[in-house]
């Protein structure tokens, strides 16, 4: 399974934190409920789709009957149409995470949002707040020429725009945002007012399956969301109200099958493209969670038993 690598622990720790982080269908959530059924614990989601109500298909959120009886906490929380930032998903699971210690009981986060995670251990800037008169102008500038709101951030904040994917439309506008704002790069304000996660010993436990495996896990279950559904969920969200630009009709799977209901693509090119799209997310994920510090590494997927038991082996059960 190879080598595990990172700081140790002893089982004098208080408020113990296990942090599942990997790439999309690692077997996250499996471990995650393996672990909290071992340590009596609640899963606290960081995963920043499975926030929304009513997008069920096509985040593979773990169904009530398969948690096997372990608390699940932040999905379905936000409405599609809301904007869950991360600042504010910081600022909930935080206060999860307080009354959850406060239970005796141990929290074990889990998702693949990295951007989620870094806001909920290291907190985020406050930033000066929205202005819907740039926000707006930008949106539309975004609109009549795809592509060109990131070729401006490359020239005003260069370290931003590294780190922001170029379809990425909110993250960018954001960046932008601030520096029209603030005068400064973003960037350089990063660390401005951040205040990091007290009371909490991460263990951060990362999934690397081998690259072919993993491509065929994801392969499958993007044959698996569209088997099960996920153009009529779409259709049906649709019908019931939900505007084609929310959010979650970004999201992988999603984006696909909403060309489909539009009549822009086949199944079969949907599903295709889910699937390449798949991989290039997963590449993005393993990117951002290599640089994050302290990260036990286990090369296997996370409902294989060896993977289990070295997982539970860091921690203090």
């Amino acid at each position: 399974m190879g080598t595990i690598n990172g700081p140790t622990l002893t089982s004098a720790a208080v408020n113990v934190l296990p942090i599942v982080l990997g790439p999309t269908a690692s077997g996250k959530s499996e471990l995650a409920i393996h672990i909290a059924q071992a340590m009596g614990g609640e899963i606290v989601n960081c995963d920043s789709m499975q926030i929304y109500r009513r997008f069920d298909i096509g985040t593979a959120k773990v169904p009530a009957a398969a948690r096997r009886g372990v608390r699940h906490h932040l999905i379905d929380v936000a409405d599609p149409e809301q904007v869950f930032t991360a600042g504010e998903f910081a600022r909930v699971a935080r206060d999860v995470l307080g009354e959850i210690a406060a239970r005796g009981r141990t929290a074990v986060v889990v998702g693949g949002t990295g951007f989620y995670l870094r806001a909920l251990l290291d907190g985020l800037f406050p930033g000066p707040a929205r202005d819907k008169n740039i926000r707006d102008r930008l949106d539309r500038r975004e609109t009549r020429r795809p592509g060109s709101l990131h070729r401006i951030l490359s020239r005003l904040d260069r370290v931003a725009a590294a780190r922001i994917h170029p379809n990425d439309k909110n993250k960018i506008i954001r960046a932008l945002e601030v520096r029209l704002m603030e005068g400064k790069p973003m960037s350089e304000l990063f660390d401005r007012g951040r205040e990091p996660l007290v009371g909490f010993q991460p263990i951060k436990v990362g999934l690397n399956p081998p690259r072919p495996l993993l491509y065929q896990r994801m392969d499958a279950r993007a044959v698996r969301i569209f088997e099960q559904g996920l153009i009529d969920e779409v259709r049906d969200l649709l019908t019931a109200g939900i505007p084609r630009g929310a959010k979650p009709f970004e999201s992988l799977g999603y984006k696909e099958a909403l060309g489909v209901v539009e009549g822009r693509l086949t199944p079969e090119q949907a599903l295709t493209a889910t699937q390449l799209e798949t991989r290039r997310y997963a590449k993005r994920q393993l990117t951002w969670f290599r640089k994050e510090h302290e990260v036990h590494w286990l090369f296997g997927f996370g409902d294989e038993t060896a993977v289990q038991q070295q997982a539970l082996a860091l921690l203090p059960l």
